[in-house]
């Protein structure tokens, strides 16, 4: 190794220079804490002491410890220990005999030795004799235990020498069986049944007695005594202070208004409520004002549809009668009839009302279809095949009574009063019928606009109905859902349950089975076990059927739960 001389110390050299602060050694290493100082330790010791050291008060920190070696009280003399006295050493028989010889002086030692019994025989006579000599009073034989538990007398003896007992047990401890009644000896011959002892003691329904209590004799006179008030505070008082029964207004005598009187402007009740601003509802079908003329028509429609069930045998039968005219339908003119004929009196109003709920389409008149679902009881008139037949293969001329008389006296053909699509069947399966539900269709307003529809709206501009929307869409049905979804994944793929389906949830979904399990493609042998665990029983060319069916509908051949039954449906229907 060859050392370098630096030929020029003055010069300063090239390069980085070193710095002179801390280094990373020096960061690292840990330095001993500075030592507390004496006069803060004592301080210390007296708030914060060290675990298992005792704690000083900073005014004794200086004196001497005298305390630790400071002893009191006299010293003990040590003496036999426990383990001595419990487990005492062994003993020879040398020594044995030397404690024998010592308690041998005792009296107490000759008198009961110990490990030996008394012997007391030294202090009695001579002619005492252990086994022979019996002390006291010899006791005579009496009755036996078994004599008194069980005595030889009958049972009458028995409960006759009990009462007896009883009878002194009552006279000496005047004890008595629970609810025996006390006999106290009176004679009662000269006594009626009505007769009342004691003095009858003077009753006033005047309350004078209860006065008499309340108001004591030192209080009569403030009592009676009057009190004089000056009117000017007593009037002041009746202005400043409340008064039970009465609103306190200090400004009853400077405001002259009438007692009814009534502050601000009265506004004109509005002809809308919240419900027709939330369904955009015309103004000429505002409710508001309207629940007397609706409670009258749903009372009006009760009793038409008690009527309809307890008078008629079925529908039919029902719509022929009021079917006047023969029309097969039902005018205004019809229902008036009916009504008065079941004691129903309907003003005109009224009346309108009621053909205006009944009259779904509008055209002045109530099909059957419409008598059915508003003025009956369908579900418990259900339709049979005759009366499939006829309803579906109706002439007008059949529907009038027989009594009646037609224009022209020929029976021209007219379309039948329901056609096959509008019946339903009672239950998946049955014969029996019933006309399909009805309901009133809300009209929308053409000035009805959702918020969406305001946004980038322009007064007197084009409209953003055709418009494209931009942006990434809330439900991602353009994306298929993974098989195993993350917990991280919030995304709806359109699986996820709708607040309709969270606030109303279905019937099937309290078992387990969700939407999603009615519209999965499955099998052939799964639908036909399915079905078949369900309780459905259909024949196999039924089955073949129904499956090609629901096949063809499908784009990729496949069939759900949901759309075999449908096909299934539709082929008992037809």
């Amino acid at each position: 190794m060859t050392l370098v001389k630096d030929r020029f110390p003055n010069i300063p050299t090239a390069g980085k220079r070193i710095p002179l602060g801390d280094r990373v050694k020096t960061c690292l290493e840990v330095l001993p804490r500075p030592i507390t100082p004496p006069v803060v330790k004592k301080f210390l010791n007296t708030s914060r002491p060290k675990p298992g050291a005792i704690r000083v008060f900073y005014g004794k920190a200086n004196d001497p410890d005298i305390a630790s070696t400071k002893v009191h009280g006299v010293i003990t003399t040590t003496s036999e220990t426990s383990g001595s006295l419990i487990n005492p050493a062994p003993k020879t028989r040398f020594q044995q005999r030397l404690q024998q010889a010592d308690e041998a002086g005792y009296a107490s030692h000759r008198r009961a030795p110990l490990g030996k019994s008394h012997d007391q025989s030294t202090g009695l006579p001579n002619w005492f004799n252990n086994n022979l000599t019996t002390f006291g009073v010899k006791s005579p034989n009496g009755n036996h235990a078994q004599d008194l538990i069980n005595p030889p007398k009958t049972s009458e003896q028995v409960e006759r020498d009990f009462r007896e007992g009883h009878q002194y047990y009552v006279r000496s401890h005047n004890a008595y069986f629970v609810g025996e009644h006390v006999d106290r000896s009176y004679n009662w011959t000269h006594c009626g049944r009505d007769t009342k002892f004691g003095v009858a003691t003077p009753h006033h329904n005047d309350g004078r007695n209860v006065s008499k209590a309340l108001r004591w004799p030192c209080d009569k006179q403030k009592n009676h005594s009057a009190l004089i008030v000056s009117k000017q505070c007593d009037d002041f008082r009746e202005r400043t202070q409340p008064q039970i029964g009465k609103v306190h207004d200090p400004i009853a005598d400077t405001l002259k208004v009438p007692a009814n009187h009534t502050f601000g402007i009265l506004l004109r009740p509005d002809d809308f409520d919240a419900r027709d601003l939330i369904h955009g509802i015309p103004p000429s079908c505002y409710r508001r004002g309207k629940d007397r003329q609706e409670t009258l028509v749903s009372v009006a429609r009760q009793h038409l549809k008690k009527a309809n069930y307890c008078n008629f045998r079925s529908l039919l039968h029902a719509f022929r009668h009021y079917d006047k005219k023969g029309q097969g339908k039902i005018d205004k003119e019809d229902l008036q009839a009916m009504c008065r004929q079941f004691n129903l009196d309907l003003s005109g109003p009224a009346l309108d009302s009621l053909m205006d709920y009944c009259d779904v389409d509008k055209d002045g008149h109530i099909s059957f279809l419409e008598f059915a679902n508003f003025l009956n009881w369908k579900d418990k008139m259900p339709i049979g095949k005759l009366e499939q037949t006829l309803l579906t293969k109706e002439r007008k001329v059949s529907t009038a009574p027989a009594n009646m008389q037609r224009e022209g006296g020929q029976a021209s053909e007219a379309e039948p009063l329901l056609k096959p699509e509008d019946l339903v069947p009672v239950e998946l399966g049955s014969w029996l019928k019933t006309p399909k539900t009805l309901n009133h269709t809300r009209s929308v307003s053409d000035q009805f606009a959702t918020s969406s529809s305001q946004i980038g709206a322009v007064v007197g501009g084009a409209s953003t109905a055709n418009v494209p929307t931009h942006g990434v869409p809330t439900v991602r049905v353009d994306l298929a859902a993974p098989r195993i979804k993350r917990i991280s994944d919030r995304t709806n793929y359109g699986d996820q349950a709708t607040a309709y389906d969270l606030l109303y949830p279905p019937l099937h979904s309290l078992w387990g089975a969700h939407e999603e399990h009615f519209f999965s493609p499955r099998s052939k042998d799964e639908i036909s076990a399915i079905f078949r665990s369900a309780g459905v029983d259909v024949s196999e060319q039924a089955f073949e059927e129904a499956w090609r069916l629901a096949s063809q509908r499908h784009p990729a051949g496949e069939v759900c739960v949901e759309g075999f039954r449908n096909a299934l449906t539709e082929i008992q229907t037809n």
